[in-house]
């Protein structure tokens, strides 16, 4: 006996979602960092190919397209008559010919692939023409409803907006996930009509089509898992049942939260076991965070890789390399372009960008370092600037091993200070130093005895 045919998804993603009050496209809008369309895109990869999947886009259908891998087909929807139009248009483009075609929203991201699989098993070993994933929750408002018969049948999909009071008050609704036997709806797609509230061709319909033809089912799940978002306010609780999963496997795995409902990790942040997430810590795109770290509290890090053994708390970082064993903040910013080598520092009130600190090298606090090179074991001390631009070019500073830079320095870039070098206190170098010289640049100080007196004299005069 020969397997059965790969199953096809199709994903329907074409409407504007205006209850979004949003001028992006529904499916676009972010759930833990990643549109929510490619969430549901993940999940149908588990149960086929990409050059089985489809998505169905209409409403700014160059933007939806652009996000899609480019094995993955799509259907454009120039006329927004619903989704049982959504669908016809994948077919006559030939899409789903033959075995079992599931038909997903693009926009539930919450749906797991083990769901789909669960669904196509439960669709392979029926003889029903579609089996359609529907859940029970206690407020169905927005919903359509599953009407059964006496004997628990399903007999169809009724929308809200064109159901009566006994049927409003029905709790099991329609998720919009079906597995079709291709057949079956090939078969029943044409006959859809547009004699309902919204004039529109109900997908919906389908299953009270196909039930005369032969029969349907239902597979009850989660609501958790399926139900759509169609509001800001439903985004917002699809992102933290989303933000709670990958925290609850990262620390499946080792990684120690120490309290998960106010940390924010997106599903594209690789975190090792062995690392300590504080709260409201924020990673953001390609972070790393490596075993034994510790991060935050308040910490935003976005596309930056943090070390192992590393000390990040009370810091921004922004496209930045923190080293093993490097301490950053509190109070740090660190743009792009900053490389932390194993051992560093960038304290109190320090920023830095496009710099990098050598092994040891300490940044310790009240500094701004930019466009710089920092030796190893070097020490800058507070209050210090990098004066990188001139009002029309940004300069570098170089700054050898073993250097001790003294409070309050200004280094004028270009320039350059030797291995083993010191600068005074309060200096402005604007020359480079030679290695292990002391460069010190300030006027010599004057006193002019009993100036207090002088002074408190003249105001009382006044």
């Amino acid at each position: 006996m020969s397997d059965p045919p790969t199953p096809t998804v199709i994903i329907l993603a074409a409407g504007q979602g205006t209850r979004m009050k949003s001028d992006l496209p529904k499916v676009l809008h972010e759930v833990a960092g990643r549109p929510m369309l490619m969430w549901t895109v993940e999940a149908a990869r588990v149960i086929t190919s990409d050059e089985n999947i489809a998505v169905v886009i209409g409403h700014q259908a160059d933007l939806v397209r652009a996000i899609l891998p480019t094995g993955i087909k799509t259907v454009t929807q120039r006329d927004q008559r619903g989704t049982g139009h959504a669908v016809l248009l994948a077919l006559e483009e030939g899409v789903g010919s033959e075995g079992v075609v599931v038909v997903v929203p693009g926009d539930t991201p919450q749906l797991r692939g083990e769901v789909l699989e669960q669904l196509v098993d439960f669709k392979t070993d029926s003889s029903s023409g579609v089996v359609l994933l529907t859940a029970n929750v206690e407020a169905p408002t927005g919903f359509g409803r599953v009407i059964r018969d006496t004997d628990g049948t399903v007999v169809r999909i009724v929308e809200q907006r064109d159901a009566t009071e006994s049927e409003l008050a029905v709790s099991e609704v329609n998720t919009s996930v079906y597995a079709f036997d291709a057949a079956a709806l090939r078969a029943v797609i044409g006959d859809l009509k547009t004699d309902n509230a919204q004039q529109e061709m109900y997908l919906t319909d389908t299953v009270g089509l196909i039930r005369e033809r032969g029969g349907v089912q239902a597979m009850v799940g989660d609501a958790d898992d399926s139900l759509g978002i169609n509001t800001l306010g439903q985004l917002a609780d699809v992102d933290a049942v989303m933000r709670m999963r990958i925290n609850q496997e990262l620390m499946d795995s080792g990684v120690k939260i120490l309290d998960p409902s106010r940390t924010y990790i997106d599903a594209s942040v690789t975190v090792e076991p062995g690392a300590t997430i504080y709260p409201d810590v924020y990673l953001q795109g390609g972070t790393t965070v490596a075993d034994q770290a510790v991060v935050g509290p308040s910490v935003f890090a976005i596309d930056s890789e943090i070390g192992t053994g590393a000390r990040v708390w009370y810091a921004v970082l922004r496209e930045a390399i923190i080293g093993p064993r490097t301490e950053v903040g509190p109070y740090a910013s660190v743009r792009k372009g900053t490389v932390a080598d194993a051992g560093a520092k960038i304290g109190t009130f320090v920023e830095t960008k496009n710099t990098h600190l050598g092994e040891g090298a300490k940044v310790p606090h009240l500094s701004y370092i930019g466009d710089a090179r920092v030796g190893q074991n070097s020490n800058i001390g507070a209050g210090s600037i990098t004066c990188n631009y001139d009002g029309f070019e940004k300069h570098e500073t170089v700054i050898g091993d073993n250097v001790r830079i003294g409070s309050d320095t200004m280094l004028v870039a270009p320039v350059e200070v030797g291995d083993g070098a010191w600068t005074g206190a309060g200096s402005v170098i604007s020359r480079n130093v030679s290695p292990g010289a002391l460069a010190v640049e300030r006027g010599n100080q004057k006193e002019i005895p009993d100036y207090a007196a002088k002074r408190k004299a003249k105001a009382d005069d006044t």
